[in-house]
């Protein structure tokens, strides 16, 4: 098999989190996951937290991590990737969800994903080529303020990228969604920081094969 008939057919693909970060699946196994999460984030309570407190600690923290997969499933992720071990004492507040591929119709009959990716990068602020494992993906950038009024909460930094499927039939595209929320007052370089951060996991990312 040659290498251009070899990435004709990926069914999948990695991407490697940074330490300390968990995996959540979001079709099956996802409760495994989450209470992994809670049972880790429990043992790691500091020296002298009230005992008759954990109940209550792993209750609110069980509601949370329910929460943030409830966030994801909306958005079509089919996998979450979340900080779980601070830094420096710092807790992150970002995730990382990659969605199920969705089939995007043609530009033209006669065209292909590089058509595609060029008209959505005509109409989206911030958008840029980058390449992924040799495949041509748009990454966009902006920052979306609170507003309760269409759900968002809390203000954020969104980073996305978007990649299409090497030959998949019909056309079919990955979305991986990076979200860090903006503290009032807070410093931008912490959030650009956080953002170098995203990209460079975007960087592992390779296809799988059967």
């Amino acid at each position: 098999m040659t290498t251009a008939e070899h990435r004709r057919s990926p069914n999948g693909f990695n991407l490697v989190p940074p330490p300390g970060w968990d995996v959540i699946p979001l079709r099956t196994g996802t409760k495994e996951a989450t209470d992994h999460i809670v049972r880790k984030a429990v043992a790691q309570l500091p020296v002298g937290f009230p005992k008759d407190d954990v109940p209550k600690a792993r209750l609110k923290l069980t509601q949370e991590m329910k929460k943030v997969v409830h966030r994801a499933r909306a958005k079509g992720g089919m996998t979450l990737y979340l900080p779980t071990e601070r830094v420096h004492g710092v807790a992150l507040p970002v995730s990382i969800v990659a969605s199920a591929p969705i089939e995007v119709p043609r530009v033209r009959s006669d065209s292909g994903p590089e058509a595609v990716l060029a008209a959505l990068a005509s109409v989206t602020p911030g958008a840029e080529t980058r390449a992924l494992d040799d495949t041509a993906a748009l990454r966009s950038e902006r920052d979306v303020p609170a507003d309760p009024a269409q759900g968002v909460d809390v203000a954020h930094r969104r980073v996305e990228y978007f990649v299409p499927v090497p030959d998949s039939t019909p056309d079919q595209y990955l979305a991986f969604s990076f979200s860090a929320l903006v503290a009032p007052g807070s410093d931008p370089d912490f959030y650009d920081t956080l953002v170098e951060l995203f990209d460079a996991v975007m960087g592992t990312f390779r296809w799988s094969y059967s």
